[in-house]
Protein backbone atom coordinates (compact mmCIF):
# COMPACT_ATOMS: atom_id res chain seq x y z
CA UNK A 1 0.00 0.00 0.00
CA UNK A 2 1.20 3.47 -0.81
CA UNK A 3 2.61 5.43 2.11
CA UNK A 4 -0.25 8.02 1.78
CA UNK A 5 -3.16 5.79 1.70
CA UNK A 6 -1.44 4.19 5.10
CA UNK A 7 -1.06 7.52 6.39
CA UNK A 8 -4.83 8.40 5.68
CA UNK A 9 -5.93 4.85 6.78
CA UNK A 10 -4.51 5.04 9.89
CA UNK A 11 -5.26 9.01 10.25
CA UNK A 12 -9.38 7.73 10.24
CA UNK A 13 -8.86 4.87 12.66
CA UNK A 14 -7.18 7.39 14.53
CA UNK A 15 -10.03 9.73 14.71
CA UNK A 16 -12.57 7.40 14.76
CA UNK A 17 -11.37 5.59 18.04
CA UNK A 18 -10.88 9.02 19.92
CA UNK A 19 -14.10 9.87 18.86
CA UNK A 20 -16.20 6.87 20.21
CA UNK A 21 -13.64 6.38 23.02
CA UNK A 22 -14.19 10.11 24.94
CA UNK A 23 -17.96 9.04 25.92
CA UNK A 24 -16.53 6.11 27.25
CA UNK A 25 -13.55 7.15 28.88
CA UNK A 26 -15.28 10.58 30.52
CA UNK A 27 -18.36 8.51 31.75
CA UNK A 28 -15.46 6.46 33.87
CA UNK A 29 -13.58 9.09 35.20
CA UNK A 30 -16.54 10.69 36.73
CA UNK A 31 -18.11 7.41 37.76
CA UNK A 32 -14.92 7.10 40.05
CA UNK A 33 -14.34 10.04 40.60
CA UNK A 34 -10.80 10.81 39.01
CA UNK A 35 -11.05 14.56 38.74
CA UNK A 36 -8.78 17.70 39.47
CA UNK A 37 -10.00 19.42 41.85
CA UNK A 38 -10.44 23.40 41.83
CA UNK A 39 -7.72 25.33 44.53
CA UNK A 40 -5.56 28.73 44.90
CA UNK A 41 -2.91 27.92 42.29
CA UNK A 42 -5.80 26.32 39.26
CA UNK A 43 -7.92 28.18 37.28
CA UNK A 44 -10.90 26.16 37.12
CA UNK A 45 -13.82 26.80 39.33
CA UNK A 46 -16.00 23.40 39.69
CA UNK A 47 -13.93 19.22 39.64
CA UNK A 48 -13.18 18.30 35.96
CA UNK A 49 -12.53 14.68 34.88
CA UNK A 50 -9.11 14.62 34.22
CA UNK A 51 -8.40 11.54 32.01
CA UNK A 52 -8.67 13.13 28.45
CA UNK A 53 -4.93 11.73 27.83
CA UNK A 54 -6.37 8.44 28.05
CA UNK A 55 -8.52 9.30 24.81
CA UNK A 56 -5.85 10.48 23.03
CA UNK A 57 -3.68 7.59 23.97
CA UNK A 58 -6.44 5.16 22.46
CA UNK A 59 -6.52 6.81 18.99
CA UNK A 60 -2.95 6.80 18.90
CA UNK A 61 -1.98 3.30 19.58
CA UNK A 62 -4.30 2.29 17.58
CA UNK A 63 -3.69 4.32 14.61
CA UNK A 64 0.41 3.75 15.04
CA UNK A 65 -0.89 -0.55 15.11
CA UNK A 66 -2.52 0.37 11.65
CA UNK A 67 0.88 1.75 10.65
CA UNK A 68 3.45 -0.56 12.07
CA UNK A 69 1.00 -3.61 10.21
CA UNK A 70 1.96 -2.22 7.11
CA UNK A 71 4.93 -0.69 7.88
CA UNK A 72 7.20 -2.06 10.88
CA UNK A 73 9.78 -0.27 12.17
CA UNK A 74 11.76 -0.60 15.44
CA UNK A 75 11.01 3.48 16.68
CA UNK A 76 7.35 2.99 15.89
CA UNK A 77 7.43 -0.10 18.18
CA UNK A 78 9.36 0.96 20.96
CA UNK A 79 7.89 4.87 20.66
CA UNK A 80 4.60 2.95 21.25
CA UNK A 81 5.66 1.07 24.60
CA UNK A 82 6.95 4.21 25.87
CA UNK A 83 4.20 6.23 25.35
CA UNK A 84 2.30 3.25 27.15
CA UNK A 85 4.47 3.60 30.08
CA UNK A 86 4.60 7.33 30.41
CA UNK A 87 0.45 7.23 30.02
CA UNK A 88 0.70 4.69 32.90
CA UNK A 89 2.69 6.54 34.82
CA UNK A 90 0.60 9.82 34.73
CA UNK A 91 -2.55 8.05 35.05
CA UNK A 92 -1.10 6.77 38.36
CA UNK A 93 -0.40 10.07 39.30
CA UNK A 94 -3.51 11.86 38.03
CA UNK A 95 -5.34 8.93 40.50
CA UNK A 96 -2.52 9.41 43.03
CA UNK A 97 0.66 11.76 43.52
CA UNK A 98 3.62 10.11 42.75
CA UNK A 99 7.00 11.90 44.13
CA UNK A 100 8.99 13.56 41.61
CA UNK A 101 11.53 11.43 42.07
CA UNK A 102 10.53 8.58 41.45
CA UNK A 103 8.62 10.03 38.02
CA UNK A 104 12.34 11.49 37.10
CA UNK A 105 14.05 8.01 37.14
CA UNK A 106 10.74 6.59 35.14
CA UNK A 107 11.92 9.28 32.34
CA UNK A 108 14.92 8.65 32.18
CA UNK A 109 15.00 5.05 31.27
CA UNK A 110 11.89 5.54 29.19
CA UNK A 111 14.12 8.30 26.76
CA UNK A 112 16.96 5.36 27.63
CA UNK A 113 15.34 2.61 26.32
CA UNK A 114 14.33 4.58 23.21
CA UNK A 115 17.70 5.53 22.55
CA UNK A 116 19.43 1.76 23.60
CA UNK A 117 16.39 0.17 21.44
CA UNK A 118 16.19 2.20 18.35
CA UNK A 119 19.41 4.01 18.33
CA UNK A 120 17.73 7.02 17.62
CA UNK A 121 19.02 10.32 19.57
CA UNK A 122 20.81 13.49 19.09
CA UNK A 123 23.81 12.31 18.08
CA UNK A 124 24.80 14.93 15.49
CA UNK A 125 24.41 19.01 15.36
CA UNK A 126 23.81 18.82 11.51
CA UNK A 127 26.52 21.90 11.76
CA UNK A 128 25.36 23.58 14.86
CA UNK A 129 28.60 25.66 16.00
CA UNK A 130 30.30 23.31 12.73
CA UNK A 131 29.41 20.32 14.95
CA UNK A 132 28.39 17.43 12.92
CA UNK A 133 28.71 13.84 14.75
CA UNK A 134 28.87 13.33 18.00
CA UNK A 135 31.06 10.80 20.23
CA UNK A 136 28.53 7.94 21.67
CA UNK A 137 28.68 9.38 25.13
CA UNK A 138 28.07 12.94 24.48
CA UNK A 139 25.07 12.33 21.97
CA UNK A 140 23.37 10.10 25.24
CA UNK A 141 24.06 12.44 27.66
CA UNK A 142 22.36 14.84 25.29
CA UNK A 143 19.69 12.92 24.31
CA UNK A 144 18.82 11.73 27.71
CA UNK A 145 18.77 15.57 29.15
CA UNK A 146 17.07 17.23 26.74
CA UNK A 147 14.62 14.23 26.30
CA UNK A 148 13.57 14.58 29.89
CA UNK A 149 13.41 18.10 29.66
CA UNK A 150 11.16 18.28 26.93
CA UNK A 151 8.86 15.41 28.55
CA UNK A 152 8.59 18.23 31.75
CA UNK A 153 8.14 21.01 29.27
CA UNK A 154 5.06 19.48 27.82
CA UNK A 155 3.78 18.65 31.08
CA UNK A 156 3.72 22.06 32.42
CA UNK A 157 1.93 23.96 29.95
CA UNK A 158 -1.21 21.87 30.41
CA UNK A 159 -2.65 25.17 32.46
CA UNK A 160 -5.87 26.55 30.47
CA UNK A 161 -8.20 24.83 27.60
CA UNK A 162 -6.98 24.26 24.37
CA UNK A 163 -3.13 25.25 24.87
CA UNK A 164 -1.63 21.34 25.42
CA UNK A 165 -3.49 19.73 23.06
CA UNK A 166 -3.74 22.44 20.39
CA UNK A 167 0.09 23.02 21.17
CA UNK A 168 -0.15 19.23 20.60
CA UNK A 169 -1.83 19.64 17.16
CA UNK A 170 0.54 22.69 15.84
CA UNK A 171 4.00 20.63 16.42
CA UNK A 172 2.34 17.44 15.01
CA UNK A 173 1.84 19.54 11.50
CA UNK A 174 5.04 21.21 11.65
CA UNK A 175 6.74 18.07 12.07
CA UNK A 176 4.73 16.33 9.50
CA UNK A 177 5.43 19.36 7.07
CA UNK A 178 9.09 18.82 7.75
CA UNK A 179 8.74 14.97 6.81
CA UNK A 180 6.63 15.11 4.28
CA UNK A 181 9.62 17.51 2.39
CA UNK A 182 12.35 14.94 2.65
CA UNK A 183 10.32 11.72 1.60
CA UNK A 184 10.11 10.59 5.87
CA UNK A 185 6.86 8.74 5.67
CA UNK A 186 7.10 6.90 9.07
CA UNK A 187 7.68 10.25 10.66
CA UNK A 188 4.67 11.62 8.69
CA UNK A 189 2.39 8.69 9.62
CA UNK A 190 2.75 9.06 13.13
CA UNK A 191 2.10 12.75 13.02
CA UNK A 192 -0.73 12.86 11.55
CA UNK A 193 -2.22 9.86 13.14
CA UNK A 194 -1.36 12.04 16.71
CA UNK A 195 -2.73 15.12 15.32
CA UNK A 196 -5.98 13.07 14.46
CA UNK A 197 -5.77 11.59 17.68
CA UNK A 198 -5.63 14.45 19.85
CA UNK A 199 -8.14 16.64 17.80
CA UNK A 200 -11.62 15.34 19.48
CA UNK A 201 -10.24 16.08 22.70
CA UNK A 202 -9.02 19.69 21.88
CA UNK A 203 -12.78 20.24 20.70
CA UNK A 204 -14.63 18.91 23.51
CA UNK A 205 -11.81 20.21 26.02
CA UNK A 206 -12.38 23.96 24.74
CA UNK A 207 -16.30 24.32 23.85
CA UNK A 208 -17.37 21.30 26.51
CA UNK A 209 -19.59 21.38 29.25
CA UNK A 210 -20.49 18.80 30.10
CA UNK A 211 -18.31 16.49 28.26
CA UNK A 212 -15.07 18.97 29.29
CA UNK A 213 -12.32 17.09 30.55
CA UNK A 214 -8.79 17.73 31.37
CA UNK A 215 -5.66 15.57 29.06
CA UNK A 216 -4.29 15.19 32.86
CA UNK A 217 -0.45 14.08 33.56
CA UNK A 218 -1.12 10.63 31.64
CA UNK A 219 -1.75 13.01 28.56
CA UNK A 220 1.14 15.54 28.40
CA UNK A 221 3.43 12.73 29.53
CA UNK A 222 2.46 11.23 27.12
CA UNK A 223 2.44 13.46 24.28
CA UNK A 224 6.20 14.76 26.25
CA UNK A 225 7.34 11.41 24.76
CA UNK A 226 5.70 11.90 21.40
CA UNK A 227 7.76 15.16 21.13
CA UNK A 228 10.89 13.33 22.21
CA UNK A 229 10.26 10.90 19.82
CA UNK A 230 10.06 13.55 16.64
CA UNK A 231 13.14 15.46 17.80
CA UNK A 232 15.41 11.88 17.61
CA UNK A 233 14.11 11.13 14.21
CA UNK A 234 14.76 14.63 12.80
CA UNK A 235 18.01 14.79 14.56
CA UNK A 236 19.68 11.52 14.23
CA UNK A 237 22.68 10.63 11.90
CA UNK A 238 20.56 8.34 10.59
CA UNK A 239 17.94 10.52 9.58
CA UNK A 240 16.85 11.72 5.80
CA UNK A 241 18.15 15.61 6.05
CA UNK A 242 21.26 15.24 3.77
CA UNK A 243 20.08 17.32 0.96
CA UNK A 244 18.36 20.22 2.82
CA UNK A 245 21.52 20.50 4.70
CA UNK A 246 23.80 21.31 1.93
CA UNK A 247 21.34 24.35 1.22
CA UNK A 248 22.08 25.31 5.22
CA UNK A 249 19.04 24.01 6.79
CA UNK A 250 19.29 24.08 10.48
CA UNK A 251 17.96 21.00 11.59
CA UNK A 252 18.72 21.82 15.59
CA UNK A 253 17.24 25.51 15.17
CA UNK A 254 13.84 23.85 13.97
CA UNK A 255 13.45 21.36 17.02
CA UNK A 256 13.99 24.43 19.22
CA UNK A 257 11.71 26.61 17.02
CA UNK A 258 8.67 24.42 17.05
CA UNK A 259 9.30 23.15 21.22
CA UNK A 260 9.95 26.92 22.00
CA UNK A 261 7.90 28.40 23.80
CA UNK A 262 7.10 25.14 26.02
CA UNK A 263 10.89 24.62 26.89
CA UNK A 264 11.68 28.55 27.36
CA UNK A 265 8.86 29.33 29.84
CA UNK A 266 9.97 26.55 31.40
CA UNK A 267 13.48 27.50 31.85
CA UNK A 268 12.17 30.55 33.03
CA UNK A 269 9.56 29.40 36.00
CA UNK A 270 12.05 26.87 37.20
CA UNK A 271 14.76 29.68 37.08
CA UNK A 272 12.45 31.85 39.11
CA UNK A 273 11.45 29.60 41.48
CA UNK A 274 15.40 28.19 42.08
CA UNK A 275 16.30 31.85 42.67
CA UNK A 276 13.38 32.12 45.12
CA UNK A 277 15.15 29.02 47.16
CA UNK A 278 12.17 27.00 45.92
CA UNK A 279 12.13 24.02 44.26
CA UNK A 280 12.36 24.02 40.48
CA UNK A 281 9.03 21.22 39.94
CA UNK A 282 7.07 23.28 43.04
CA UNK A 283 3.70 24.54 41.63
CA UNK A 284 3.10 28.33 41.00
CA UNK A 285 1.30 30.80 39.23
CA UNK A 286 4.57 32.07 37.10
CA UNK A 287 3.66 30.45 33.22
CA UNK A 288 3.42 32.54 30.37
CA UNK A 289 -0.14 31.44 30.28
CA UNK A 290 -1.05 32.71 33.65
CA UNK A 291 -0.09 36.26 32.87
CA UNK A 292 -2.44 36.08 29.72
CA UNK A 293 -5.05 35.29 32.39
CA UNK A 294 -4.39 38.26 34.30
CA UNK A 295 -4.57 40.40 30.97
CA UNK A 296 -8.45 39.56 30.29
CA UNK A 297 -7.68 36.86 27.81
CA UNK A 298 -9.77 33.73 27.57
CA UNK A 299 -8.47 30.21 27.92
CA UNK A 300 -9.25 30.03 24.42
CA UNK A 301 -7.78 33.08 23.76
CA UNK A 302 -4.42 32.48 25.79
CA UNK A 303 -3.77 29.21 24.26
CA UNK A 304 -4.43 30.01 20.73
CA UNK A 305 -2.30 33.38 20.81
CA UNK A 306 0.48 31.37 22.52
CA UNK A 307 0.17 28.68 20.02
CA UNK A 308 -0.13 31.22 17.31
CA UNK A 309 3.60 33.08 18.82
CA UNK A 310 4.84 29.54 19.06
CA UNK A 311 4.14 28.96 15.13
CA UNK A 312 5.41 32.63 14.27
CA UNK A 313 9.04 31.62 15.97
CA UNK A 314 8.96 28.79 13.67
CA UNK A 315 8.08 30.96 10.66
CA UNK A 316 10.78 32.95 11.21
CA UNK A 317 12.97 29.92 11.68
CA UNK A 318 11.62 29.21 8.43
CA UNK A 319 12.95 32.92 6.97
CA UNK A 320 16.19 33.06 8.34
CA UNK A 321 17.03 29.90 6.85
CA UNK A 322 15.76 31.22 3.30
CA UNK A 323 17.45 34.53 3.89
CA UNK A 324 20.55 32.35 3.82
CA UNK A 325 21.43 32.62 7.30
CA UNK A 326 23.59 29.20 8.28
CA UNK A 327 22.59 26.76 11.20
CA UNK A 328 24.33 28.28 13.76
CA UNK A 329 22.76 31.77 13.25
CA UNK A 330 19.23 30.13 12.57
CA UNK A 331 19.57 28.47 16.03
CA UNK A 332 20.57 32.27 17.56
CA UNK A 333 17.23 33.63 16.05
CA UNK A 334 15.37 31.08 17.89
CA UNK A 335 16.85 31.54 21.13
CA UNK A 336 16.77 35.18 20.88
CA UNK A 337 12.67 34.89 19.88
CA UNK A 338 12.77 32.35 23.06
CA UNK A 339 14.34 34.46 25.43
CA UNK A 340 11.89 37.79 24.19
CA UNK A 341 8.75 36.26 24.48
CA UNK A 342 9.39 33.96 27.66
CA UNK A 343 11.75 36.07 29.84
CA UNK A 344 11.01 39.73 27.95
CA UNK A 345 7.72 40.03 27.21
CA UNK A 346 6.99 38.58 30.27
CA UNK A 347 8.58 40.58 33.12
CA UNK A 348 7.74 43.92 31.21
CA UNK A 349 4.12 42.63 31.61
CA UNK A 350 4.68 42.26 34.97
CA UNK A 351 6.68 45.34 35.87
CA UNK A 352 3.53 47.18 33.73
CA UNK A 353 0.73 45.64 35.50
CA UNK A 354 1.95 47.19 38.96
CA UNK A 355 3.33 50.10 37.21
CA UNK A 356 0.23 52.39 37.48
CA UNK A 357 0.25 52.89 41.67
CA UNK A 358 -2.37 51.27 43.95
CA UNK A 359 -5.93 52.45 43.77
CA UNK A 360 -8.22 52.76 46.86
CA UNK A 361 -9.22 49.28 47.57
CA UNK A 362 -5.51 48.32 47.03
CA UNK A 363 -5.12 47.09 43.91
CA UNK A 364 -2.34 47.68 41.19
CA UNK A 365 -4.25 49.51 38.67
CA UNK A 366 -0.83 48.81 35.52
CA UNK A 367 0.62 50.70 33.59
CA UNK A 368 -0.27 52.23 29.71
CA UNK A 369 0.99 48.69 28.29
CA UNK A 370 -1.12 46.22 30.59
CA UNK A 371 -4.06 48.60 29.94
CA UNK A 372 -4.17 48.08 26.21
CA UNK A 373 -3.21 44.32 26.64
CA UNK A 374 -6.92 44.31 29.03
CA UNK A 375 -8.36 45.64 25.75
CA UNK A 376 -6.90 42.86 23.90
CA UNK A 377 -7.68 40.45 25.99
CA UNK A 378 -11.38 40.97 26.37
CA UNK A 379 -11.97 40.93 22.61
CA UNK A 380 -10.86 37.37 23.11
CA UNK A 381 -13.87 36.07 25.25
CA UNK A 382 -15.55 33.95 22.35
CA UNK A 383 -17.37 31.82 24.30
CA UNK A 384 -19.78 35.04 24.21
CA UNK A 385 -21.27 34.50 20.75
CA UNK A 386 -23.49 32.68 18.74
CA UNK A 387 -21.24 30.06 16.96
CA UNK A 388 -18.93 29.21 20.84
CA UNK A 389 -22.90 28.57 21.87
CA UNK A 390 -23.61 26.61 18.86
CA UNK A 391 -20.02 24.43 19.52
CA UNK A 392 -21.12 23.55 23.04
CA UNK A 393 -24.28 22.48 22.04
CA UNK A 394 -22.52 19.97 19.30
CA UNK A 395 -20.30 19.02 21.83
CA UNK A 396 -22.47 18.09 25.08
CA UNK A 397 -25.04 16.53 22.44
CA UNK A 398 -26.60 13.30 22.81
CA UNK A 399 -24.91 12.40 19.52
CA UNK A 400 -21.17 12.53 20.92
CA UNK A 401 -21.99 11.38 24.57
Amino acid sequence: MKPEYIAILATLVALIVSMTSFPLVLRFAKHYNIVDNPNARKLQRRPVPVMGGVVIYLGLMTGGAVIYYYWPTQMLLWGMIAMSVMMLIGVCDDIKDISVGFRFMVEIGIVAGLIGFTGFSIDSLHGLFGIEQLPVSVAWMLSILAGVGIINAINLIDGVDGYSSGYGIMACVCFATMGIQVCHYSLVCLAVVAAASILPFFLHNVFGLRSKMYMGDGGTLMLGVLMVIFVFLVLSSEGRYNEYEAKGLGLAAFTLSVLCIPVFDTLRVMCMRMARGRSPFSPDKTHLHHLFIDMGFSHIGTALTIVFINACVVGLWFLSWKLGLNPTWQAVVVVLLGLMVTFGFYHMMRVQQSGGGIDEEGYPMGGRLWHLARKVGEKSHFEKGKLWHLMTRIMDSRLLL
